[in-house]
């Protein structure tokens, strides 16, 4: 469906107050930045802020919706004859092998990384958005096996699998951070994807196999 003109401007208007947002967080920090003062800079009210971003943290991390269901698209994805596991590892490879900014592999990425580091609140809603992710997860795998609400097979897989996502966004984060470029960054994160595959066993690599369609 074509997008409307009432949507567009919506849109363009949440997009303008997210940078706006994040030039001023980049700038001077998180806790620094006011919400009227980024009314004031992108020249909108403060409601109008909060009818768009419920929280001040959603005005940095607008784009957080997008990663709580990534896990769940890229199992829901998998081909025949690949399990969930598998399936993670080779997106995340694929990611991480062509320098993707969707896994912070970016020029500017250590400075967004360092605001998230120095603010409580951001770093509180960065492990609340891990745990969406995780529990996102966890019903995905429950719905594509059949298991039942009291198997906790499901929920140990999903922990697992977990861990492969969070373990590389936090390795490519702590290597920008220290000064990393991204090219260097993918080269080593490359190497850790296959010690983390050697980690797990060969249970959690055959879960949730797709049969053939």
């Amino acid at each position: 469906m074509a997008e409307g003109l009432r949507e567009r401007k919506k849109r363009q208007t949440r997009q303008y107050i997210s940078d706006v947002a994040t030039g001023l967080f980049l700038e001077r920090g998180f806790e620094a930045v006011t919400v009227a003062e980024v009314a004031d800079a992108a020249n909108v009210s403060v409601n109008t802020v909060y009818n768009y971003f419920p929280a001040k943290e959603d005005l940095f991390l607008d784009r957080s919706k997008g990663v709580i269901d990534r896990l769940s698209r890229w199992v829901r994805g998998r081909s025949a004859g690949e399990s969930a596991a598998r399936a993670v590892l080779r997106e995340l490879r694929e990611e991480v092998e062509t320098v993707s900014p969707r896994v912070g592999l970016m020029d500017g990425y250590a400075q967004f990384m360092t605001v998230i580091q120095e603010s409580p609140a951001l770093r509180s809603r960065m492990w609340a958005i891990g745990q969406e992710v995780l529990l996102d997860l966890e019903r995905t795998l429950r719905e594509e096996t059949g298991g039942t609400e009291d198997d906790m097979t499901p929920a140990l897989m999903a922990g697992q699998i977990n861990w492969l996502h969070g373990t590389v966004l936090a390795a490519i984060g702590q290597r920008m951070v220290a000064g990393g470029k991204p090219s260097q960054v993918s080269r080593d994160i490359l190497v850790l994807l296959d010690e983390m595959e050697e980690l797990l066993s060969e249970k959690v690599l055959n879960y949730a196999v797709r049969g053939a369609r």
